[in-house]
């Protein structure tokens, strides 16, 4: 079957209140903020707005409640250019939504969301979402997407299917590593998983561990210290077997991290749908990572490929561009 999209990206989309303040108000204390913004959010719906700016075409399938929220967050993936064709009006459940307060004092955010139940399988969200899902390239799923798309892709012989990203930033039900293309949790998650310390030999170990269940492929991130990679002879034939670690991006004034998991994820997928090597890829996904944390919110900095690109300007550290892989 022809693709259809690139990638599908499958999960979370939510409308988020945001504030900015220079602290967090005491009990029954106001304090006036230096910015407010009602934006859109979500892993899954703020990977796919990532690969939708740097070309990659990029479907989003989900589901938003029958009310005015959700026709604003779909309305926001639409003007991004991800095709939203196959998102669920659910008069039954209400648009997932979030109250975010940014304290610049303290470089932390604190969060409230409204708890909306599991999504439906594919096929009670649509014959278009089995469709689109079944014919991608990539299918990227957060905690919320994985379930449905397992159930789909047990129905599918390995061959057929297509690959499965999972940005694990947040814990997952049932998760089955055997299905994973390729698994992208937090050192510490990945760590903690496999009963390791946190240090590089343990969550080099844990990587190991979860290749020999079946990942193809495993990154781990963390946070300032940059992101590494590690995957088996399957994901990338002719190459060493890693790991490739690339540290984070400096430079960059960071106004707030709200999302930038999020974008990690669907700056690494683009990379590695451009044909990027893992260096480069990595590289990449940790640049873009960071210029969008220069926004209050997890996508209006985001950059483009042609931003992206003059971050490496003048700047030979931070290696070549390049469009070639084996990967």
């Amino acid at each position: 079957m022809p693709s259809l999209f690139q990638v599908v990206c499958v999960g979370v989309v939510t409308i988020d209140a945001l504030a900015l303040v220079d602290r967090y108000p005491a009990a029954d204390e106001r304090v006036v903020g230096d910015q407010i913004a009602i934006v859109g959010g979500g892993p899954a719906a703020n990977a796919a707005v990532v690969l939708a700016r740097q070309g990659i075409s990029v479907a989003f399938v989900g589901r938003v409640g029958a009310d005015p929220e959700g026709e604003q967050a779909v309305r926001l993936l639409e003007m991004e250019g991800v095709d939203v064709s196959a998102v669920l009006r659910d008069p039954g459940a209400p648009t997932q939504t979030s109250c975010v307060v940014v304290a610049k004092e303290s470089k932390t955010r604190a969060i409230s969301t409204l708890t909306v139940p599991p999504l439906p399988s594919l096929a009670d969200m649509g014959s278009r979402a089995v469709e689109l899902v079944t014919a991608a390239e990539w299918v990227h799923v957060d905690h919320l997407g994985f379930g449905p798309v397992a159930e789909l892709f047990g129905t599918m012989s390995p061959p057929s299917r297509p690959r499965l990203a999972v940005d694990a930033g947040n814990p997952i039900a049932g998760l089955d590593i055997s299905l994973l293309d390729l698994y992208v949790p937090t050192a510490a998650s990945l760590a903690a998983q496999y009963g390791q310390l946190e240090t590089a030999e343990g969550v080099e170990k844990a990587a190991g561990l979860a290749l020999a269940e079946g990942a193809r492929a495993v990154v781990a991130t963390s946070g300032s210290d940059g992101s590494t990679a590690w995957w088996s002879a399957e994901f990338a034939k002719g190459t060493n077997p890693g790991p490739v670690h690339v540290p984070a991006s400096g430079g960059i004034e960071i106004m707030s991290t709200l999302g930038a998991g999020d974008v990690f994820h669907g700056a690494l997928l683009s990379a590695i749908c451009r044909g990027l090597d893992w260096p480069e890829a990595l590289r990449q996904a940790n640049d873009t990572a960071a210029l969008s944390c220069r926004a209050l919110d997890g996508r209006s900095a985001v950059p483009t490929l042609d931003e992206l690109f003059q971050l490496y300007v003048g700047q030979p550290e931070r290696g070549v561009l390049t469009h070639n892989s084996n990967s």
